[in-house]
């Protein structure tokens, strides 16, 4: 099989993909494609009676107003029917690529939220929004002439047989000319297509560019980097260019001739037409009504170029997108589903190993965190402390081992056996890193899925009320995209506010009040314990440690000592090195309660 070939089946079941998820407005924009191809052949048979009646008999014999104004009232006639068919062939193709775009994008999006984060963290993000964007653009670009394209065909073999009905010899004509048009799009799109797939690869490229740009917009301006990355944008951009060239310029090697030829064909098809009306076969109005018809012909077939020039961008950005569909999900729920126990939740790790490539950052970790209890999780960088609390809350899966949930009554539950959605409304991670929203304060905090009262109450216990009740416009206040108008530590805080709200009834927090003033966190944790919810902190901060119930230790991915934080600190050599680094860091400067707020 050609790659030609291989491009037209492709093709092919690309068209009875989605004719057939949406049969409804397809047919309806084929039926009204077809009605106008009827409608269009049926002008010029009319126009040919009309000169065979009434043009010619007008020099001559003259002809009666009735048959006048009746020629004008059955002409007028075809003209609304061919106008009506355009408007529901229009409206119902429009509502086949908007249902196709929609189809496709929810499908891209929701498998976006459906594979394991590990997806997300080895596709850059530009790749993604290609893929959501542009690749579902260029799948529905064919699309916007299918219907007509399948109401060409109708219109070809009305005109034809109308052609042979009315003289053989131009049927053979036209039977020259659109073979000739099939073979110039046929090879048109044999060499398009390789270069679309550039095309539509390079665009990806120069998202990913734009889209690292701005996201890094704080360490290009600070490294003063502008020039690098104008330099990096030009190049993808470039490269984007030179392959739409080159799809431009085979276009406008193929443009000339597919104009060219519907208008030789008219050229030719007047010379047999003269020749034939002057042996008698033919009469004038027949010329006419043939003339009209390759005239009416033209446009449609380019309507059919221009399918099959699109056609090869949209095989190319359907397969594209389905490589993303074709991604395995993250692994759901084994067996049947478990509720959690009521009231506060303790974790139990199990022998959890977990592997970045070939290279292992936990080995075999476990340990208990009791219901209610207040456990910080300490060690040296690089010791797996953020992969750990990842692994807890099922955002990665462990190589080995598992985790599971313990309720006040010691019942022990699998979170593999948890419904997601449940696991984390009932198990909060709060990260260093504070994401937040180019939205107001009181929806970064909300979501749109707490109560005010919870929000208000959340943003109490994390101390948000203290720097929001000065701003100008307080709850109201649009923080800028991630929060840079924001301090890290109110920052922080919302996204501390935010996890509370959803009452949680296990919080860990992955080092996630760092830059708030170690007063303010210590009002923050206390009153987290006096919620009665259980608190896993991964801690830098010596004050925080020592507010812990117990002291989890790891180094080099293994957990080396559990206990209190005053029985390691004169045990463990390791730890008492770690605590005495901590003693010698410099004391945190105070967090201002309006600092960084852009007024």
């Amino acid at each position: 099989m050609t790659e030609t070939e291989s491009l037209y089946r492709r093709g092919a079941r690309l068209v009875w993909r989605f004719m057939r998820a949406h049969p409804g407005p397809n047919i309806a924009a084929v039926l009204g494609a077809v009605g106008f191809a009827a409608a269009a052949v049926s002008v010029p048979i009319v126009v040919g009676r009309i000169t065979d009646r009434l043009i010619t008999p007008a020099f001559s014999t003259g002809v009666h107003g009735g048959e006048v104004l009746a020629g004008i009232g059955i002409l007028a006639g075809f003209g609304v029917l061919r106008g009506m068919s355009i408007i529901v062939r229009r409206y119902y193709a429009a509502m086949v690529e908007a249902a196709i775009q929609r189809q496709v994008r929810t499908e891209v999006v929701d498998t976006y939220l459906d594979v394991p984060l590990e997806y997300h963290h080895t596709h850059p993000t530009g790749e993604l929004l290609a893929h959501a964007d542009a690749d579902v653009v260029g799948t529905t670009s064919a699309f916007r002439a299918l219907p007509f394209s399948i109401g060409v065909i109708a219109l070809v073999v009305f005109a034809l047989i109308s052609l042979f009905l009315v003289d053989w010899t131009f049927a053979v004509v036209a039977l020259v000319l659109f073979p000739a048009l099939a073979l110039f799009n046929r090879r048109y799109t044999q060499l398009v297509s390789a270069p679309v797939t550039e095309v539509q690869e390079r665009l990806g490229d120069l998202s990913g560019v734009a889209h690292e740009s701005f996201d890094g917009a704080l360490v290009v301006k600070t490294l003063g980097l502008e020039d690098v990355e104008i330099e990096r944008f030009s190049n993808a951009a470039a490269s984007l260019k030179d392959a739409e060239l080159e799809v431009g310029s085979i276009r406008a090697g193929f443009d000339p001739v597919l104009d060219a030829l519907p208008n030789l064909g008219t050229l030719l098809l007047f010379v047999v037409g003269g020749w034939r009306i002057g042996s008698g076969a033919v009469t004038p109005g027949a010329l006419v009504q043939a003339a009209l018809l390759f005239s009416i012909l033209a446009f449609p077939m380019r309507i059919v170029g221009y399918f099959l020039q699109e056609l090869p961008r949209s095989v190319v950005s359907i397969d594209r997108i389905d490589e993303v569909l074709d991604e395995p999900p993250a692994p759901g729920i084994i067996g049947a589903a478990v509720r959690l126990p009521d009231g506060p939740l303790g974790l139990v790790a199990r022998n959890l190993s977990f592997s970045y490539g070939a290279e292992r950052v936990l080995h075999d970790v476990s340990f208990e965190v009791a219901p209610g209890e207040s456990v910080a999780l300490v060690g040296p960088t690089g010791s797996g402390k953020s992969t750990l609390v990842s692994l807890l809350v099922r955002l990665v899966e462990p190589e080995t081992g598992h985790v599971e949930v313990v309720g006040t009554d010691g019942a022990h539950v699998d979170v593999r056996q948890v419904d997601g959605d449940e696991l984390r409304a009932a198990v909060s991670l709060v990260f260093q890193e504070s994401y937040l929203f180019a939205s107001t304060i009181r929806e970064n905090v909300s979501l749109g899925m707490a109560s005010e009262a919870d929000v208000d109450a959340a943003a109490e216990l994390a101390r948000v009320n203290r720097f929001v009740r000065v701003l100008d416009q307080g709850w109201d206040t649009v923080v800028g995209e991630r929060g840079v108008t924001l301090s890290g530590g109110q920052r922080q805080r919302v996204a501390l506010a935010r996890a509370i709200a959803r009452r949680p009834r296990a919080l860990i927090l992955d080092d996630a009040t760092a830059a708030v003033d170690p007063v303010i966190e210590a009002q923050i944790l206390d009153g987290l314990r006096g919620q009665g919810a259980t608190l896993l902190i991964v801690a830098h901060r010596l004050s925080t440690i020592r507010l812990a119930d117990r002291v989890v230790y790891l180094e080099g991915g293994r957990v080396l000592a559990v206990g209190r934080h005053d029985d390691l600190a004169e045990t463990v050599p390791g730890y008492q090195a770690l605590v005495r680094a901590y003693e010698s860091e410099p004391s945190v400067e105070g967090d201002d309660d309006v600092a960084g707020v852009t007024r």
